[in-house]
């Protein structure tokens, strides 16, 4: 499964500068994980978007319940699914996989 992570800050900017080294460090375990394609702030800087996989709406919520933003408060998410049908030949494989 496919999602969009729609990220939200409900927190003054200053706290979330603060956050934001520990939130990249949570988000490259994602990474590693093979579970993210790509993450960055929306322009202008009032949240984040993320490109992710998982095996269910459920696992990645599981996943982000960990991401320093949310357990601090500083943010809130929005996750939606979504099935790609096209997409350029380099991502293929990613977009194929199931996120399992």
């Amino acid at each position: 499964m496919h999602f969009l992570v729609e990220i939200s800050y409900i927190a003054p900017l200053e706290a979330i500068d603060r956050a934001v080294s520990s939130h990249r460090e949570f988000l490259q375990r994602g990474y590693d994980a093979g579970m993210l394609l790509m993450s960055g702030p929306q322009n202008p800087r009032r949240g984040g978007v993320i490109l992710a996989r998982a095996p269910t709406r459920e696992a990645l919520e599981r996943f982000f319940a960990e991401d320093p933003y949310l357990r601090e408060g500083l943010a809130d998410y929005r996750f939606v699914e979504f099935t790609p049908v096209k997409c350029q030949p380099f991502l293929k494989d990613w977009c194929a996989a199931d996120g399992g």
